[in-house]
Formats: structure tokens, sequence, C-alpha cells
């Protein structure tokens, strides 16, 4: 009798199965931690459009906050030395957030009038997931309060939403 060398097809087929089964348990994982990083993300990036807001109020006190997101930062290779920030393009925030999207996230700040006058006293900032489910589960609002409040269901917040802890 000749002694066999390698493996046999069942052989492989079993590994195979098992790597198909290990992958089956692993991906779900990774997407979850996925999401979850970019919520987090979310979370980070409206603290920083607050911050920003306060910022862009305190440097130009005639507007108030800024009428849009797009206000708060500058187009790529706008931000460098030399460059004078103005009510347009303050270069507050970083230019893929300026433009809107980040993480899996759409992101909105709008400056407004409340009871009359010429300058923006409140403002809304919200980031909802371009996938609900995919890229994240949970919408994220925050205004002049600097309270970060969500939804579960992805969803725009609103200010009577869940704040975070």
């Amino acid at each position: 009798m000749k002694k066999q060398k390698g493996f046999s097809l069942i052989e492989l087929l079993i590994v195979v199965a098992i790597i198909l089964i290990i992958a089956a348990i692993a991906i779900p994982n990774l997407l979850r931690s996925k999401m979850a990083a970019n919520e987090s993300s979310a979370v980070g990036s409206v603290r920083t459009i607050n911050t920003a807001e306060v910022t862009y109020a305190s440097n130009y006190p005639d507007t108030g906050y800024a009428v849009a997101i797009g206000n708060l930062g500058g187009g790529a290779g706008v931000c460098i030395a030399g460059f004078v920030a103005t009510i347009a393009t303050s270069c507050l925030i970083d230019p893929i957030l300026s433009s809107g999207n980040k993480s899996g996230y759409t992101f909105t700040a709008a400056g407004a009038v409340v009871g009359g006058g010429p300058v923006n006293n409140t403002f809304i900032a919200t980031a909802v997931p371009q996938g609900i489910g995919t890229t994240g589960q949970r919408g994220f609002f925050s205004n002049e309060s600097g309270v970060i409040r969500y939804t579960l269901n992805g969803t725009v917040p609103t200010v009577a939403s869940s704040p975070l802890q």
C-alpha cells in the first residue's frame, strides 16, 4: 500500500467550514464595534461644534452664532498659515467636519434669531447616521445649552430627547 501525502478533500472542507463559522461569529461584532466608534466620533464632533459655535459668537459678536456649519470651518487648504479668518470661513473646525459628513454621520449646525434682534442668539447642532443600523444607531443633538441629547432610533433629536450621562 502506497502512503498518501497531503490532505483529503473532507479534511479541507472541515477546515473551511470552521473558518466560515468563526467569520460568522466575528463579523457582527466587528460591525457593532464600528457603529460604536462612529457614535463616539459623532458625540466628539458635536462637542467640537458646540465649542466652535461659542468661539464664533465671541469672535463675531455682531453676527452671533454661525448661520451654517460651513461657516465654522473652511475648505481643504483654506485654513493655512497667513489666512485671515472671516465670518464665512472662521477655520474653527476641520474641513471634513465643516463639509457636513464624517465617520458615517451627517452633521448640521445652524444659528438663528429667537425673539427678534439682528444677532443669532441660538443654534442647533445635529448628527444623524447616514445608514441607521449600519453606520450608527443613535442620533445626537445639542444647542447653546451645551447638553448633548440623543435618540435611540437614529432620527433627528430635539431638546426633548434623552441627555447623555
